[in-house]
């Protein structure tokens, strides 16, 4: 192991084992943790579910937004430049390029909050004192439109299309710049989905655009993966937890919101053919990403408004939804983010043998295997090479481009949530769709390094099979465009918690007990052929867990001769047979505080060496 990637291993474990890596930018890099609104959380390319002529690209910005954070909510910056950029001749330079500005008016500017309305108003009662008479509209209507009076914040933006090789230069929505959709606040102030619906414009030849603040599409144990990676199940999923429409765990992002952007395209605008090439043809697949910039210089001038000046200079960019985050260090995690594609030769190191995978590797004992550098599996991430690629594209230089094959149709639905790796090929690393469960895919591909399989190691059932236990998001997708979530309400936002309802991992409002792996042969003791856990925090549970903790029948498939007697807070050991480097536990628990008894509730587990895990119980 080269010293550089010893040290990232070491001082970086806590972070580089999150799966918020995994996922999305939300706050990877010490310039934007400063800077959220410039703060790209995610970018999206794919081709558009209902219509395979279209390319939908979608750009997210300004993490964990909070609906019910009032007064001012969330505008777009209209000091920022947003951008998606395409390159359709694989040298990871722009070619195509889409600007979005935004332009703020304040319409209540004597009121304290932005947004106001109540159905049908409210007025001035007969014992109003002077000099405000019985009568006056002091409420105004519900908001179901952007005329409506009580939007009292509404934003416009422009759309910009700009061809780098030709130095063609035009403004999409020139003479009728289109409205924002605003947060939603809540069901009495505004009809947010009549405003959703509103939200998406057509300019003409073929695109459409939306921009507003939506539901957070990203989907995560958060909390248990900066937990230095104890997450609220086992990272191997079972066959039954992969294939499942649900959540095991918690998903963290629940009840944020976020602003997405999003522009829908004919495909034959963004090839450098000028047509929709079939798969097969190298000029099908394209590069995208997205940037965020500033001007140079701010002057500060109280009180009176800030003044801008200069160029514009980039703050962050995003193509893949893991490079930034999981693979470069954070010394140089600025420097990324504000550097161009074309140059990132400059972090081919951290690509071709990602710290990441050490770490995991370490941290399991070896259990993890990982293939050896250099990685060359991980090159279709970082080149223009197959399988997203078709054989005979130019590969062009190392540069984190979300790349997409535009000849690939997409897959009814929104697809299988692991695209690529689950058989679907409209999917991740093939592009990215909302629906994409990029957390468990990068782990798969970066840690896993099922591209690289079979190597020295590899075990299938554990190295396919990595994640977090979070498949889906919260909220519904949209089946057409702009295929995003509804923002959740400001009023009735609700954040799914661990062991909560709603997180599919055991009971509903129930407590977690967490377990200590104590060891299993050959790590010393227990004795040989067994495991043995202990309770971690019996704090939690003033009451007892009723056995037998046993695994009879299609529960136990491989007939494992387990049970235990019942357990009583504070501890208890089980004794299984060694099934090491990973074994499963499945069975039934029954947790209550004394006297009553609660419902059973399902639980597993699977460990190694130290990680700790947690059951969930009624």
């Amino acid at each position: 192991m080269r010293p550089r990637i010893l040290l990232t291993a070491i001082a970086a474990a806590a972070l580089l084992l999150s799966p918020i890596g995994f996922a999305a930018n939300h706050r990877e890099a010490p310039i934007t943790a400063l800077d959220h609104k410039a703060d790209i959380t995610d970018s999206f390319a794919f081709v558009s579910y209902d219509d395979p002529s279209k390319v939908t690209m979608i750009l997210n910005v300004d993490p964990f937004l909070e609906p019910g954070n009032g007064p001012n909510y969330f505008p777009f910056d209209p000091d920022i430049l947003y951008e998606m950029k395409v390159d359709n001749n694989h040298d990871a330079v722009e070619d195509i390029v889409f600007q979005f500005r935004f332009f703020t008016e304040q319409r209540l500017p004597d009121l304290f909050t932005v947004y106001a309305g109540v159905p049908g108003g409210a007025v001035a009662p007969a014992n109003s004192p002077p000099p405000v008479g019985p009568g006056t509209l002091i409420v105004p209507d519900r908001i179901g439109s952007f005329d409506d009076a009580g939007l009292g914040q509404r934003q416009r933006y422009s759309v910009t299309m700009v061809n780098r090789n030709t130095g063609g230069r035009a403004e999409l929505t020139r003479g009728s710049r289109p409205f924002a959709v605003p947060a939603n606040v809540g069901p009495r102030t505004m009809d947010y989905a009549a405003l959703f619906g509103q939200g998406v414009n057509d300019l003409g030849n073929g695109i459409r655009v939306f921009a507003g603040t939506v539901d957070d599409p990203f989907y995560i144990d958060l909390g248990g993966a900066f937990d230095t990676f104890n997450t609220q199940i086992t990272p191997i999923l079972t066959p039954a937890q992969d294939a499942a429409a649900s959540n095991f765990a918690a998903d963290f992002v629940s009840g944020y919101a976020v602003n997405a952007i999003a522009i829908e395209v004919p495909i034959e605008q963004l090839t450098s053919t000028g047509t929709q090439p079939p798969a097969s043809d190298p000029a099908a697949t394209i590069g995208t990403w997205a940037t965020t910039s500033r001007r140079r210089i701010t002057v500060r001038r109280p009180p009176l408004t800030a003044i801008d000046a200069g160029g514009f200079s980039q703050v962050q960019r995003m193509g893949n939804p893991l490079i930034n985050e999981l693979l470069i260090g954070t010394g140089k995690k600025d420097r990324f983010s504000m550097d161009q594609p074309k140059n990132d030769s400059q972090f081919a190191d951290f690509f071709l043998d990602p710290a990441l995978a050490r770490v995991i590797n370490a941290l399991t004992g070896g259990a993890v295997a990982i293939p050896p550098p250099p990685r060359t599996d991980l090159l279709p991430v970082v080149q223009y090479a197959p399988p997203i690629a078709p054989a005979g594209t130019p590969p062009g230089p190392i540069a984190d481009l979300l790349r997409l094959n535009t000849g690939v149709s997409p897959t009814a639905g929104g697809g299988n949530r692991l695209g690529l790796l689950g058989g679907d090929p409209a999917g991740f690393p093939n592009g990215r769709r909302v629906s994409d469960d990029v957390t468990d895919i990068a782990l798969r591909l970066v840690v896993g390094g099922v591209l690289a399989a079979p190597f020295p190691g590899y075990t299938p059932g554990v190295n396919d099979r990595l994640g977090d236990g979070v498949n889906v998001n919260d909220a519904p997708y949209q089946n057409t465009f702009p295929y995003l979530a509804m923002a959740p309400s400001g009023r009735d936002r609700r954040h799914v918690d661990p062991g909560e309802s709603g997180d599919g991992g055991g009971g509903g409002g129930g407590v977690t007990l967490q377990f200590d792996l104590l060891g299993s042969n050959p790590f010393g003791s227990p004795p040989p052929g067994a495991v043995a856990w202990r309770l971690r925090n019996p704090d939690l549970v003033p009451g007892h867990i009723d056995g037998p903790f046993a695994l009879p029948g299609a529960a136990n498939p491989l007939g494992l001769p387990v049970a235990s007697p019942a357990m009583s807070v504070p501890g208890a050991t089980w004794a299984v047979p060694d099934l090491c480097p990973f074994f499963h536990l499945h069975g039934t628990f029954q947790g209550h505080p004394d006297p009553a008894p609660g419902p059973p509730t399902t639980a597993s587990a699977c460990g190694h060496g130290a990680l700790q895990w947690g059951f969930f119980v009624g």
